[in-house]
């Protein structure tokens, strides 16, 4: 194999598997390509070809201009002030671990410089849309004497607007610092809680990694066939309006977001179950997490 042959490869698999990140990055955020074009100001056709491993050319160049300097891409177009060495150092040692390692390392960490001890107050609920977080939410709120909050809601009363306004003036960055402030007034404020989250939020690091810090995180996790039955179940027939793929997106969100909601700590299937069965399993381990001083 000639050089430039390797070259075009090397340049070649780059180019897909920065493609498959910003997709998989999409699918976290429960975005559709439309949605990403909207807000990045970007057409539909040039993010196909970005997903599909058809990037512009300059990606590439200034990967080759990182390379030639051996340093990291993500140094050079990364926001923000630069990050300490030891930062750099941390990360390194960070990328060599396993994924269950890494899980650990991260809840050593939050223990060592978060506010994680007296968690169990402040219960946390999430996972997408039908997956019961609305209904068992306020019932477990009732077995604890807590206050019951959905955070969408009060992102709304906070913002003075609907969701889907806040979407459409400031976009999912608008929305995801919105979020941010409505949940450190929450965190500030109530003492005990049972909170119901949004979807998304875990695809936000910095809102996510609050939520881990300082609440008992419990995923309610169901089947994409389940969650779309339960949504529409309600009257909401917008996951299947003028989308003929919608579950496949579902299914593709999912999996995207599969690894983020695994981090937290409990994990209820309600899928195929009642709802005094999953009540009566949630609350005897949020119970037991208060036993256990979390």
């Amino acid at each position: 194999m000639t050089a430039s042959t390797s070259e075009t490869e090397e340049t070649t698999n780059y180019l897909a598997e920065l493609g498959s990140r910003v997709r998989k990055a999409r699918a976290q955020r429960g975005m559709t390509r439309k949605d990403l074009a909207r807000d990045s100001a970007v057409s539909e056709r040039y993010l196909a070809q970005l997903e599909n491993g058809q990037g512009n050319i300059s990606i590439v160049l200034l990967r080759q201009v990182a390379h030639a300097m051996n340093v990291d891409i993500a140094d050079l177009v990364r926001e923000g002030e630069a990050w300490p060495g030891e930062l750099h150092l941390i990360i390194e040692q960070l990328s060599q671990l396993a994924p269950d390692d890494l899980d650990r390392a991260h809840r050593m960490v939050s223990d060592l410089f978060g506010t994680r001890q007296g968690r169990a107050r402040r219960i946390a609920l999430i996972g997408l849309r039908g997956s019961g977080k609305s209904t068992l939410g306020r019932l477990l709120a009732d077995n604890f004497s807590n206050i019951f909050i959905e955070l969408a809601t009060e992102i709304e009363r906070d913002a003075g607007i609907s969701a889907n306004e806040i979407f459409s003036l400031s976009g999912q960055v608008g929305y995801r610092r919105q979020e941010r402030r409505v949940l450190e007034k929450i965190l500030q404020e109530q003492s005990s809680v049972v909170i119901e989250t949004g979807g998304g939020l875990v695809a936000e690091a910095a809102n996510y990694d609050l939520l881990l810090g300082s609440c008992y995180t419990v995923w309610l996790r169901a089947s994409p066939a389940e969650h779309m039955e339960r949504v529409m179940a309600q009257g909401d027939t917008r996951p299947m309006a003028d989308n003929k793929e919608a579950m496949q997106d579902l299914q593709h969100i999912l999996e995207g977001r599969d690894a983020l909601y695994r981090k937290a700590d409990a994990i209820v299937d309600t899928s195929g179950r009642e709802v005094d069965d999953c009540l009566a399993e949630l609350t005897a381990i949020c119970q037991r997490a208060r036993a256990e001083g979390l």
